[in-house]
């Protein structure tokens, strides 16, 4: 490595390398006009089986699997690698060009939805599910769902920026994130040691906003070989954790939404429809 001496003024004139290099930019705003689709359903969907995106599939899956009809969506995928996030009809629903977004059109007048926990909270307290009540449920629900928010982005941009997706290995990253990773790990493990789930004895939002990070970091999917590197199979009540929200039909759909990556059987680029897993995933559209 050389010595880097920051300017006194920062200015972007090169690309920053790495992955997604091509989508990073200091500005905001729209870089192309493209209006978003508009389906059957009141609530529309407009993501990416990211972490982030699988949030909010996961918890519409589980709507639906409790019978609330109101809950059903469509979902259309927006390819961040090619700068879908940066259409204008995009941007109309997420000013800050993020994947989940939401729009409620079942109203006099629709209402836009942005950020993952925002959107779980929403449908949340819209269909009286998965996020308490009563306190003190209610509070420790909340507070580890935005732990969460807090947390994730030295999972992702911090460990997994410069563990995998870095141009170059950055031994003073990737010490610094990995350890932070792990004390996080930890901060999840000892919770779990006491609790069924993270908000008490009952799945709630919060278990919703968690998992598809460090449930995913401790079964081994998510940054190359970085769960053996970590030493995830160390944490064992968030294993226990894991299995058992992995377990349950509602989070297998969710995973499966506006997924364009893996497996064919497991992508089901748009959902429309339940019956959707059963005909439209890759595999099946390959075959036809």
């Amino acid at each position: 490595m050389t010595e880097y001496t920051p300017p006194k003024v920062w200015t972007w004139n090169k690309p920053n390398g790495g992955a997604f290099a091509s989508i990073n930019r200091p500005i905001s705003g729209p870089t192309h006009d493209k209006e978003l689709p508009v389906g059957k359903h009141p609530l529309q969907l407009y993501s990416l089986a990211t972490p982030n995106g699988v949030k909010v599939t996961i918890m519409l899956e589980e709507l639906l699997a409790l019978g609330h009809g109101g809950a059903e969506y469509d979902a259309w995928l927006i390819r961040i690698n090619d700068g879908d996030q940066f259409g204008s009809g995009f941007v109309e629903v997420n000013p800050n060009s993020k994947i989940p977004a939401l729009m409620d059109r079942g109203g006099k007048k629709p209402i836009r939805v942005f950020e993952s926990g925002s959107i779980l909270v929403y449908l949340a307290e819209k269909f009286g599910e998965f996020l308490p009540t009563e306190q003190p449920a209610r509070a420790e629900t909340l507070s580890w769902l935005f732990w969460q928010m807090g947390s994730a982005p030295y999972l992702g941009g911090g460990f997994g920026h410069f563990y995998a997706y870095a141009p170059e290995k950055i031994e003073y990253a990737i010490d610094r994130f990995a350890m932070e990773v792990k004390r996080q790990m930890d901060v999840l493990d000892r919770r779990l040691a006491e609790s069924e789930y993270l908000g008490g004895t009952d799945y709630t939002i919060a278990d919703m906003a968690v998992w598809p990070w460090y449930g995913g970091l401790a079964k081994g999917r998510m940054y190359n070989d970085s769960g053996e590197f970590l030493s995830v199979q160390e944490y064992k009540h968030v294993q226990r954790w894991a299995d058992a929200i992995d377990a349950r039909p509602a989070v297998q759909r969710g995973r499966m939404v506006n997924r364009a990556f893996g497996e064919p059987a497991m992508q089901l680029h748009e959902r429309h429809d339940a019956s959707d897993f059963d005909t439209r995933t890759q595999d099946k559209l390959a075959a036809e």
